[in-house]
């Protein structure tokens, strides 16, 4: 079923407002946001600082399921995760940091609908394991971070990077967004 696009730019403004306490979108998120939320892809090149995040979290959160996050660093995933959560949002992340007990409550918590938001490596989500455990969850969309990773030229050059094409090969019918500054 398909949000009367009206009515799902008010639900995006409002969530915006209360969730994130802004009161307007800045430059070409709200059509970002609108366009990914209604199931298209995106790719997002905006300059550092401009508010690439929310233009997947805010359709995060209006989507139903859990989206997917692929993001290259530990302590970018822990930064967004603890200001994700001190808004009230259910985010956790998957990484080497994690106790083996821990790892296993998020994994179970995401199967279960009990996050909005999951921080993973491409490393760990192209493993078996990790791609089986999305198979068993309902995904809001993908959300590539620092997708400037992929390029082959690149000094921060990530090979799993390439790999991720299996996201809309195995899950062609769920949205994705790159974004990079």
């Amino acid at each position: 079923m398909t949000v009367p696009h009206g009515d799902l730019a008010a639900r995006a403004r409002e969530t915006l407002a209360r969730v994130f306490g802004h009161d307007a979108f800045r430059g070409p998120q709200e059509a970002i946001v609108l366009h990914v939320a209604q199931g298209g892809d995106a790719l997002v090149l905006m300059p550092t600082g401009a508010g690439k995040s929310l233009c997947y979290q805010v359709p995060a959160l209006l989507r139903e399921g859990c989206a997917v996050v692929v993001s290259p660093l530990i302590a970018l995933m822990a930064d967004q995760v603890s200001a994700l959560t001190q808004l009230g949002v259910r985010a956790a992340y998957l990484n080497s940091t994690l106790e083996a007990r821990e790892a296993a409550r998020i994994e179970r918590a995401f199967v279960a609908g009990d996050l909005d938001l999951l921080y993973v490596a491409p490393e760990r989500l192209l493993t078996p394991r990790c791609l089986d455990l999305v198979d068993r969850a309902k995904v809001a969309l993908f959300a590539i971070d620092e997708a400037h990773c992929v390029s082959q030229w690149g000094h921060d050059f990530r090979p799993e990077y390439l790999g991720l094409s299996v996201l809309h090969e195995r899950w062609p019918d769920v949205p994705r967004i790159a974004l990079t500054a």
